[in-house]
């Protein structure tokens, strides 16, 4: 059974066989975890993301879908990106929706790779503007549901709001 944890701290810092990027769609880097995971992770990253837009993601990564490359100078091994949707309420079962599937198609891609360790972000709850207690809930959900055969899944948070919202999910 995967063992659910919750840390505050880096995304970037994890020691992990797959770090999910909360990435926007052109898979260029951007803010907040994007540009921390581009800046820290090197060039190979952005080298690997321009490939992928070169081939198959031409017109960028769809919000809900995930794809991963090398995580580069990041102390894991892979970095699976991610497009969560941005929070609105007036289509809110939709975008819930694309959330819970970054979640899944994230697992999926990091067990495709082989991962045992997965570290994810809490996808859309930063500039994105996703409630934390809503986004917490449904990332825990998504990944309890999806059930992956792995060591461990590891929420990685950034800021005591959003651990105590996750703990709270969690509880």
């Amino acid at each position: 059974m995967t063992q659910i944890t919750l840390v505050q701290g880096d995304i970037t810092e994890q020691r992990v066989d797959a770090v999910v990027n909360a990435a926007n769609g052109s898979l260029l880097g951007g803010g907040g975890v994007d540009g921390a995971i581009h800046r820290r992770g090197g060039p190979e990253i952005l080298a690997e993301c321009r490939r992928l837009r070169a081939s198959h993601y031409g017109k960028g990564l769809p919000t809900g879908r995930a794809v991963a490359t090398t995580a580069g100078r990041l102390p894991a091994r892979w970095v699976v990106h991610t497009v969560g949707p941005v929070y609105r309420a007036d289509d809110y079962p939709e975008r819930a929706a694309l959330l819970a599937s970054c979640y899944r198609e994230s697992l999926r891609v990091a067990v495709g790779l082989g991962a045992r360790t997965v570290a994810f972000p809490a996808i859309s709850a930063g500039i994105f503007g996703w409630p934390l207690e809503d986004a917490a809930r449904i990332a825990l959900a998504a990944v309890t549901e999806a059930a992956p055969d792995l060591d461990e899944v590891r929420f990685v948070l950034f800021g005591a709001d959003a651990y105590r919202a996750f703990e709270r999910a969690l509880g």
